[in-house]
């Protein structure tokens, strides 16, 4: 028997304070030395720190084989389907299983690097993104670290440096516009670089190994300008309703106010959208200004598309007793007068990339597109307050789309 204490060595490190009930506890039991590692760090407070792995010495009394005795002559042997059979499936997942087994018998898991911009993870009010990559990591079985640059540091020595430490792939989230990007690709022509919820066209002068994987929310914006402008059919008054953004011409912003009109103009063939940008990410005043000023023209609903600063909007919007649509993140739970939110599942992205890294399959040099038939995107939750045959309704068009009866392609005119 390969590891004759195998329950009660599973038992004590899964009962260990130190890993919480979301991590994938690893088990390798090597030739000549027994260690734990924890592989997949699910919602630890230090993410960021430069491994997403700690390592443990296990008590010497379930150390199995010692030098020369290995029955199998791997130097690391991982035994989570063992711990799995002794009844602790609520620990690890299939994914992680299936990923264990191959590497078990001598196929590594891939290593994936996720570049951050400055500022590593952002706040989860406004963008589920790490632990949407988290979640990725758990259903993959890939072996990822989430990294980002200091302030300090030069962004092309950083990533130099990443391209160096023989990824499979180098996945960028927030990045996509610096000039670097393509420089240090391009220095390592043999290194896939995937820009996240951004196109190839994005990347200025973009490498040859340079891939874009675009999360398209039009069809689930335009579900949202369609809800809204049925909502606002039954105020009295014109149909008005509005959408604050960040920054005019980019493609994420342009597709969310695309879809948004062709909803509201498919239920209201006459209303106004009024479309104003901020020009910032962050300041949450300037797009609450933006916003009072729409609901001053008569504004019934605002639609936030800018990120922290169009928590702004949200607030506005709650000032006024009107509707608010939040935005990337479910953000009903700022107030009841959040009518719906349009969702990136950035889970679905990274998924797909992890899963085309281990496969073999990524599409260098052009453009993976998902969108709502794909999981990627998606609305929140629905206010309670909208009458049941307006969700109804809803709901029907959403499978329309979903089965490719109804296509939402045409962008608005005069952008």
């Amino acid at each position: 028997m390969l590891v004759q204490h195998l329950p009660d060595f599973c038992e004590e490190l899964v009962s260990d304070e130190r890993l919480d009930q979301h991590g994938l506890t690893a088990f390798a039991v090597g030739a000549r030395d027994v260690r734990v590692r924890k592989v997949a760090a699910g919602d630890r407070d230090d993410w960021n720190a430069p491994e997403p792995g700690i390592a443990v010495q296990p008590p010497a009394e379930f150390v199995p084989v010692d030098a020369g005795q290995s029955e199998i002559g791997h130097d690391d042997v991982w035994l989570e389907i063992g711990c799995l059979l002794h009844g602790l499936q609520p620990v690890m997942r299939f994914g992680h299983v299936v990923a264990r087994a191959l590497q078990f018998l001598g196929v590594e898991a891939p290593r994936v690097a996720v570049v951050l911009d400055v500022g590593g993870c952002p706040d989860t009010d406004t963008l589920e993104l790490c632990e949407g990559i988290r979640r990725a990591i758990r259903r993959t079985g890939v072996e990822a670290r989430i990294v980002s640059p200091t302030f300090r540091e030069s962004l092309a020595d950083f990533l130099a440096l990443i391209a160096q430490q023989r990824y499979d792939a180098v996945v960028l989230f927030g990045l996509y516009y610096d000039p670097q990007v393509s420089a240090v690709a391009r220095r390592n022509p043999k290194v896939p670089f995937i820009v996240m919820d951004a196109p190839r066209t994005d990347v200025p002068n973009a490498a040859p190994n340079v891939e874009g994987e675009v999360l398209q929310a039009r069809e689930a914006a335009f579900l949202a300008g369609w809800l809204a402008a049925k909502l606002e059919q039954r105020r009295p008054g014109p149909d008005v309703i509005g959408a604050v953004a960040g920054v005019s011409g980019v493609p994420g912003v342009e597709t969310f106010l695309d879809g948004f009109v062709a909803g509201a103009t498919r239920a209201a063939p006459r209303i106004k959208v009024l479309i104003d940008y901020s020009n910032d990410w962050v300041d949450q005043g300037k797009c609450a200004a933006l916003a009072r000023r729409q609901i001053a023209r008569g504004a019934g609903t605002v639609f936030n598309v800018a990120g922290a600063c169009g928590l702004g909007v949200i607030q506005a919007a709650a000032d006024a007793d009107i509707w608010a649509i939040g935005v990337d993140s479910d953000q009903s739970f700022l107030g009841p007068h959040v009518l719906t939110s349009v969702l990136k599942s950035f889970e679905a992205g990274f998924v797909d990339v992890f899963n085309r890294v281990k496969t073999g399959k990524l599409h260098l040099g052009r453009d993976t597109t998902l969108t709502m038939r794909d999981g990627a995107a998606g609305l929140g939750r629905i206010s309670p307050r909208v009458p049941r045959t307006l969700v109804t309704r809803l709901r029907q068009l959403e499978r329309q789309i979903v089965t490719g009866k109804l296509r939402v392609s045409a962008p608005r005119s005069g952008k």
